[in-house]
């Protein structure tokens, strides 16, 4: 559960993050980390305008680089964005002017008020600090989709138990995570609109 589901004690040594939204609305706020990947986004764009919902893509400043067609068709398809660093640094591993320059660096190419740390790693001090200038968002559920020993239907499993009201859920839109997040991502979503959820973007009008 510490991976999927992190425990509240451990959320109350960040309270400038945001890890879920209104626990008494019936909203999910789907997410896709360290995109855009020409491989695996369009696809994952396409199933969200057949599902009918919205979600909000963490993109790495460097991909953005690569694929700036990509991150405005994002935006185009009426979906949020928000920066995911320029090359993955971890805050906990690095120096904070060289972990504060990665963030800067990649936010020239995405251009977001948004920010999600790679793998979710960074001190509470880093936290406070980008928390004047970003809104920082970690998550509610993990769903794991990029573990390769995990199987697709156990990555379904995960994000179906542990979703709840307000949850922030991460899928990744990467090459690692293709085959889980394929498999699980529209089937967990359609289970969720059955159930009556809706599904929200984090933007300025949500957070």
């Amino acid at each position: 559960m510490w991976i999927e589901q992190m425990p509240n004690w451990v959320r109350k040594f960040y309270p400038t993050v945001l890890w879920r939204k209104d626990p008494t609305q019936k909203t999910l706020y789907l997410t896709f980390d360290d995109g855009p990947t020409p491989d695996i986004t369009p696809w994952i764009l396409d199933q969200l305008d057949q599902l009918g919902i919205k979600a909000t893509f963490f993109c790495i400043g460097a991909n953005a680089q690569k694929h700036p067609q990509l991150l405005q068709e994002i935006q185009q398809r009426g979906h949020a964005i928000g920066l995911h660093g320029y090359s993955h640094v971890r805050g906990l591993y690095k120096d904070n002017p060289v972990f504060m320059a990665d963030i800067e660096k990649g936010n020239e190419y995405v251009n977001s008020h948004l920010y999600r740390p790679p793998h979710g790693r960074l001190t509470p001090k880093q936290a406070k600090c980008l928390s004047k200038k970003y809104t920082v968002v970690l998550w509610d559920v993990i769903t794991r989709d990029y573990d390769i020993d995990l199987q697709p239907q156990e990555v379904e499993q995960i994000a179906l138990t542990y979703t709840r009201n307000g949850s922030i859920i991460v899928f990744h839109d990467s090459a690692k995570a293709k085959k889980n997040m394929q498999y699980a991502f529209p089937r967990v979503v359609k289970q969720w609109l059955s159930e009556g959820y809706q599904f929200k973007t984090l933007n300025n009008k949500t957070i």
